[in-house]
């Protein structure tokens, strides 16, 4: 929220500088996320007197004028404005000034042959208005040569982040209370003084949906003239952020921004029968000020009339009935709407606005009547006009909490001591009644205090939340001891041993759009969110590699041509009902150039489905998961299924139901659903799934290497063309646990000389003899062990 210090000081008499209130909003726990100075902006632009005015030589629509800036020697300037004219006083902007409006640096130049040293200046282009029609006219008594910015005057802006919790401060008074309260100021007391009606009001008036909008206020003016809202309205709503419209719009957000209390203003000759708040029938539309329209449900609260419906209620007018240059008769409402069915709407209908943001978090009950007193009176100041007598439809809930107060909470909760006449004063400055027995009753604009903690927290952040001191943990003596979980220590020790094999950790969202969470979860239930922060947040992850593959593709569009990425993070799945399910998982991608183009290598080498095998099998391995017992196996439903290429991917599995990996190429249709060129290889490690291993000694046994050399040995046998090579390779190792120590295939061949339907599988094994050398009767054993184990794979020795 954006409002300036001279709007601060129409609610809090103060002498502090923009940077001490800057300072004192950040210790009670008002973030100010930006302080800006307009007049800074503005530098390099001057009050400026044009005393001649030529026409170009080489150009019809140009002039060059002779403009006096104050300093004696008038500047030469080409200018195209309609109304620029000897006499005018004007804005220059002098070279080496930025052009707020689109952040051009004025230079002098040459237009069409002619030397420019400056440029005479619109509204619009330094962000005062929308007129571009011709350069900005200042009186003639304008002082000329003095700074634009001291001339108009400027204000500091502050930008603050408002807490969900503090719909009070939604307005500049509330921040102006805080304030008060916290010592930088005297609040200034609302001066409303309620305007009598001249004549009964013409409209019908009431609430249909109690439950929805328990109260609707309104009146009529009629006689307005609704033009240009005046300067310093203006000024007040630019410096916000707002743009000015008209008067009548202008000043029902003055109203919203200043105190936090959104209204409305209808074109009076708009309207066909009662004005009533009530349910939409469903399939009911409206054209809101947006200009887009919306099809509401019977669960949402309308402002309609007998035409139909004219307001989403507490969220945005409609473009039929808003008013304009012409209105001269209009209807002022105010309500108040349950906060709840604002939320749900605003969130079912995909509508924000400000108004909407305010009536979410909870507006003050208790100032309808007033806020529709304060914006009568400033429309017939500003607007002329006659106002009716008020229709009262309704009443608002003004209860508020009472709640049992013990001060030395402060300390027990808030860490910081404050004696109870300080907690007293401060809570009594913030709005609330204090009795004797420390019965603390809200104010009607906190509907966020419920309980004792909500005391507390106004108690310390008024105080000071820089005030309380930090206080480190209490420390047991000696060595500390470990406090790591299984989970965590695993999480550690795989990260470190990714990172070991080159890959570069990826830190992605848990949240997903919806279409990318089912490509990855096709067929099943997703924990899809009800109010996202957008649609491409809004389903939560059922596998890691979406987030991934995002993440390699921005990399990937910037040039990159090598992507290696790794996450730890958790799955979500959902069971049955409302059961939820979170799973460790650890998730690789590898896209791009495996090796780069090279004078020995030639063309560059793209990853494939086994450099995924190999990431998976070492991470397993730093896992602790038994890789020597694990099974290659193809997809099924557990496995890859339609993310992963069918004929470049398998799983990893302990028996043939626990899945600990799934690994492979991509499916191109995932590519082109995630916008990734090229192929790409992904790995899933199920850490889940892996076995918790034997607990042991907290220190390794100390390493003694073997005291014999080993022995190496090649079989190579023919085996079915379909048989995996690890199938074989589980067998031989099988053959002699106890001498057999490490095998491999190194060779793969089909072709000449090999039948057809058969491969040949060359496979070197690794004898580590124990306490004595092997004999040749000891070898010749175990190659025969060897050959029968394979010869149940229906693997036959070559000869």
């Amino acid at each position: 929220m954006k409002f300036s210090l001279d709007w601060l000081k129409r609610h809090l008499e103060t002498g502090a500088s923009a940077a001490e209130i800057a300072a004192r909003l950040n210790a009670i726990g008002i973030e100010v996320e930006g302080l800006e100075d307009p007049a800074d902006r503005l530098a390099g632009f001057r009050v400026a007197r044009v005393l001649t005015a030529a026409p170009h030589p080489q150009a019809d629509k140009l002039q060059v004028l002779a403009v006096d800036v104050g300093d004696g020697a008038p500047l030469q300037v080409v200018c195209g404005a309609p109304n620029a004219r000897a006499g005018l006083v004007g804005v220059l902007g002098t070279a080496g000034a930025i052009v707020p409006a689109n952040g051009m640096e004025l230079r002098k130049s040459a237009i069409r042959g002619v030397e420019s040293n400056g440029m005479m200046c619109s509204s619009r282009e330094l962000e005062l208005g929308d007129d571009h029609d011709g350069i900005i006219e200042l009186p003639a008594d304008a002082p000329v040569g003095t700074p634009f910015a001291a001339y108009r005057g400027t204000s500091p802006v502050f930008d603050v982040a408002i807490t969900p919790n503090k719909p009070d401060c939604m307005g500049v008074h509330g921040v102006a209370r805080d304030l008060a309260a916290a010592g930088m100021g005297t609040l200034k007391a609302l001066d409303i003084e309620p305007v009598g009606g001249s004549f009964p009001c013409p409209v019908e008036i009431r609430t249909d949906d109690p439950a929805g909008c328990p109260a609707f206020y309104g009146r009529v003016i009629r006689g307005v003239r609704n033009g240009p809202s005046p300067e310093w309205l203006q000024a007040l709503l630019r410096d916000a952020g707002q743009r000015p419209i008209s008067a009548l719009v202008d000043l029902t957000n003055y109203l919203m921004l200043g105190y936090g209390r959104p209204a409305h203003a209808y074109d009076l000759a708009k309207l066909t029968g009662a004005v009533v708040a009530r349910r939409a029938a469903d399939g009911e539309q409206v054209l809101a000020l947006n200009e887009k329209t919306y099809t509401l449900t019977s669960a949402m609260t309308v402002i309609a009339d007998d035409a139909g419906v004219h307001d989403v209620a507490g969220i945005m007018g409609g473009e039929h009935s808003g008013v304009s240059a012409e209105t001269t008769d209009v209807l002022l409402e105010i309500a108040y709407f349950d906060p709840t069915r604002i939320g749900a709407t605003g969130r079912a209908l995909g509508l924000a606005s400000d108004a909407r943001t305010r009536f979410e978090r909870g507006v003050d009950p208790a100032f309808l009547a007033p806020g529709l007193e304060l914006l009568t009176r400033l429309i017939l100041d500003l607007c002329g006009g006659e106002a009716s007598e008020v229709v009262y439809a309704g009443s608002p809930p003004t209860g508020t909490a009472r709640v049992a107060y013990d001060p030395a909470l402060a300390a027990r909760l808030g860490g910081v001591d404050i004696p109870e006449a300080e907690q007293r004063a401060i809570l009594e400055r913030l709005g609330f009644a204090v009795a004797g027995d420390w019965t603390v009753t809200a104010p009607t604009w906190r509907p966020d205090v419920d309980g004792a903690p909500d005391l507390v927290e106004e108690v310390v952040r008024i105080h000071g939340l820089d005030r309380v001191a930090s206080v480190a943990l209490p420390r047991t003596d000696g060595v500390a001891r470990p406090t790591a979980t299984p989970s965590q220590a695993l999480e550690r020790r795989l990260r470190r041993a990714a990172a070991a094999r080159g890959l570069n950790e990826a830190v992605t969202w848990s949240f997903l759009p919806e279409s990318e969470a089912r490509h990855f979860a096709p067929g099943e239930a997703l924990w899809v969110l009800e109010n996202p922060i957008s649609e491409d947040m809004k389903a939560m992850r059922p596998s890691l590699l979406p987030g991934l593959l995002a993440a390699a593709r921005r990399n990937l569009d910037r040039g990159a041509d090598s992507v290696r990425l790794f996450e730890i993070g958790r799955r979500y799945l959902r069971g049955e009902g409302a059961t939820s399910d979170e799973r460790l998982t650890l998730g690789v991608l590898l896209a791009g150039e495996k090796v780069p183009r090279g004078w020995a290598t030639g063309k560059a080498t793209a990853f494939d489905a086994f450099d995924g095998k190999a990431e998976a099998l070492a991470l397993l391995a730093a896992a602790g998961a038994p890789v020597d017992k694990l099974q290659v196996m193809g997809p099924d439903s557990l496995g890859p299924g339609s993310q992963f290429h069918p004929g470049q991917s398998a799983t990893l599995r302990l028996g043939p139901k626990t899945v600990l990996a799934r690994f492979g190429a991509l499916h191109p249709a995932t590519l082109a659903k995630f916008d990734v060129d090229g192929p790409a290889v992904a790995v899933e490690l199920f850490l889940d799934a892996i076995p918790a291993g034997k607990s042991g000694a907290f220190a390794r046994p100390a390493y003694a290497p073997a005291a014999l050399q080993a022995v190496r040995r090649d079989f190579a046998f023919l085996v079915p063309a379909d048989l995996p090579a690890g199938d074989l390779l589980r067998a031989v190792r099988g053959a002699d646990k106890a001498s057999i120590v490490a095998a491999r295939v190194f060779d793969v061949f089909a072709g000449p000389g090999v039948p057809e339907g058969k491969k040949s599988l060359a496979i070197e094994i690794t004898l580590q003899p124990a306490d004595k050398s092997f004999t040749d009767e000891d070898l010749k054993g175990i190659a025969e062990r060897v050959v029968s184990a394979a010869a149940k794979l229906s693997a036959e020795l070559r000869s």
